[in-house]
């Protein structure tokens, strides 16, 4: 197995620099079920930042990019099942991908709950606003 940085993933995905995405790609089509790639939950998180914040994705496209991660046998997410987790949340509603996940690695982690002071985050992600 080897672990893959966003840029890797980001430019096998985006296919927009012309010297990067063939690499990334050749890469990419060399991971097996035998001999994944490894896709860090920080990946995960730093991946869904740029396609809102460099490429104007929406909510429905990030979904699917991340969906297609999870079900791709030449990928290991770590963390898959909380990540699925924080997906499902994060397509339903408002909240941000990164909240979502947050609150649901606290709620693996067996916490009672997650504070924060961010109005929406407690809103929409499952948490308490500490006030």
């Amino acid at each position: 197995m080897i672990g893959l940085d966003t840029n890797v993933l980001l430019r096998y995905l985006a296919q927009d620099d012309p010297v990067q995405s063939p690499i990334a790609t050749k890469l990419m089509h060399a991971l097996s079920a035998e001999e994944p790639g490894f896709v860090s939950i920080i990946l995960v998180v730093e991946l869904v930042w740029v396609l809102q914040k460099s490429y104007a994705s929406g909510r429905r496209e990030i979904a699917s990019v991340v969906e297609s991660l999870l079900r791709t046998k030449e990928l290991v997410v770590e963390r898959a099942e909380l990540v699925s987790q924080a997906l499902r949340l994060f397509s339903a509603g408002r909240a941000d991908f990164a909240d979502t996940l947050i609150e649901r690695c606290a709620n693996a982690a067996d916490c009672d709950y997650t504070l924060t002071f961010d109005q929406t985050a407690a809103a929409t992600a499952g948490m308490r606003l500490l006030e």
